[in-house]
């Protein structure tokens, strides 16, 4: 155990977190993602598992010590809703609550067809699933940095 972290974040995804550089996706699936077949493909093949976890929960204890990239436009990605991209589902709606949060202020989500969105997967660090059933729960979120002064 350790103090001030959010349970939630086991040692597992805490080393996923860790080992992420600037610039590397981490892709963050609801229940119904092909997760242990995408996670095979990417560069850690690292399948994390939070069962019982909605996804705004899950994007919580992320985004409470992950980073997001101020550099590029799109920081934080979702899956579109096939036959109407511009649909917000509401685990989408509830995540994007929990990315502006955490950024404080509004962090626009930026849609990817649903194959395009499989393919991106596949090229990010890690995959993390949660136990959230509700389709279109698929994001990918980019590691920024933390900028500071040597000691």
């Amino acid at each position: 155990m350790l103090k001030g972290l959010d349970p939630l974040l086991s040692p597992d995804l805490l080393w996923v977190l860790a080992a992420m550089g600037h610039g590397d996706d981490l892709a963050l699936v609801d229940a119904n993602h092909p997760a242990e077949t995408i996670a095979r493909a990417t560069i850690s093949g690292r399948l994390i598992v939070l069962p019982g976890v909605t996804m705004a929960r899950a994007a919580r204890g992320i985004l409470g010590v992950f980073p997001l990239d101020g550099f590029v436009p799109d920081p934080v990605r979702r899956m579109e809703v096939v036959g109407d991209p511009a649909a917000l589902p509401a685990v989408q709606g509830e995540v994007q609550a929990e990315i502006d949060r955490a950024e404080g202020r509004p962090q626009p989500l930026q849609g990817i067809e649903r194959f395009a969105f499989y393919d991106a997967a596949r090229r990010a660090f890690a995959v993390v699933q949660v136990g959230d059933p509700r389709p279109y729960g698929c994001f990918l979120l980019r590691k920024g940095v933390i900028a500071g002064d040597v000691p």
